[in-house]
């Protein structure tokens, strides 16, 4: 595991973990995803981050009113909290392509830290690459590619997986692709967990 300098307070488990964490969020109940969710976002904001929320399933303002009922206000164009598009954001041109997406990670990184924030976390609703957008089906390979960028892009990520769309196996793959999960509210390293290499070896050539 990586062993940045920095760390980052996550709040719903109260314990300080690395800057730069790949973390997984399967999940069956709206009310516990919600929780988590929020008290994510609201942890980063404390700690002067910037917040990146891509959303699928989910409106905008309802992002906006889980930060609101923390007592967490903020202005509608406060560049603190920016709320994308999941499909925008991961398919550009109308298609998804991870080995040209993960290259334009890190430079995202290092302007929110010259904008003056202490970091940066990101939060999507992975529900996005069930609709059969083109490429949708490298979304293990992207997960994969993450992990070998981390010391360029030490900021914190959490994958939502809604476990009443995704089917078993391909959420079983999914979490041998986090180094870190949570379970029951806390975040854990991952004894399931599979290396980029080991994983990216096995794709098909072209792939």
């Amino acid at each position: 595991m990586n062993t940045l300098k920095n760390e980052m307070d996550m709040d719903f488990t109260k314990t300080q973990f690395p800057e730069g964490i790949h973390m997984c969020l399967i999940y069956d109940r709206d009310e516990d995803r919600q929780k988590i969710v929020s008290e994510y976002m609201a942890a980063g904001l404390k700690q002067g981050e910037q917040i990146r929320y891509l959303t699928d399933t989910t409106a905008p303002e309802v992002v906006r009113s889980w930060l609101s009922e923390m007592g967490v206000e903020l202005p509608e164009e406060d560049p603190s909290l920016k709320v994308f598009s999941a499909e925008s954001a991961y398919c550009q041109n109308g298609q998804f392509n991870p080995r040209e997406l993960i290259p334009t990670l890190p430079p995202r990184y290092e302007l929110a830290k010259k904008a003056g924030y202490s970091g940066q976390r990101s939060c999507g609703e992975m529900t996005w690459a069930l609709k059969g957008i083109p490429g949708s089906d490298r979304l293990l390979e992207y997960e994969a590619l993450l992990n070998t960028i981390v010391a360029n892009f030490p900021h914190s990520g959490m994958c939502q997986y809604d476990a009443r769309r995704f089917d078993g196996a391909t959420l079983f793959k999914v979490l041998k692709l986090h180094p870190w999960m949570i379970v029951r509210g806390k975040i854990v390293q991952n004894p399931y967990y599979v290396s980029s290499e080991e994983f990216l070896g096995e794709l098909k050539p072209g792939r």
